[in-house]
């Protein structure tokens, strides 16, 4: 997975360079077989300068998967906390991206099933199409 960080009102530090590319790399084991090769845009940085209680820190992931971008959005008095939260965050908008596309395959496979059942020669006759009016044809 290749990772890109940037940061925006802030410096980003060698250590915190390295404590993303640790927690968005643990992400790559959701990612695994999801075909093709996988970037993570990373954005860290302070929301304001005005804050008179502290700063409020802010992380973001886009993530690009084959046919989808996955995105996931934190704000934490703490960056580590920040970016943490949106680990967490992006593994959840995985899985339930890889749910769906078994779903869907799991669908497509129950389709042919039953269109394997008839033959060829059935495929224009009513039969076929199981209850379906003239107009849905």
């Amino acid at each position: 997975m290749k990772i890109l960080i940037k940061g925006t009102n802030f410096e980003v530090t060698p250590e915190i360079r390295k404590y993303i590319e640790d927690k968005i790399g643990e992400v790559a084991k959701f990612t695994g077989d999801t075909g093709g090769t996988d970037e993570a845009r990373v954005e860290v940085g302070r929301t304001t300068f005005h804050h008179q209680t502290g700063d409020i820190f802010r992380a973001e992931v886009n993530l690009s998967v084959p046919g989808k971008l996955l995105r996931a959005e934190s704000s934490c008095g703490d960056i580590y906390a920040a970016i943490t939260a949106v680990e967490d965050e992006l593994q959840r908008e995985i899985k339930k991206y890889k749910d769906s596309q078994i779903s869907k395959r799991r669908r497509g496979d129950r389709m042919w099933k039953q269109l394997k059942n008839y033959s060829p020669l059935a495929w224009g006759r009513e039969r076929f199409f199981k209850g379906r009016r003239d107009k849905d044809i």
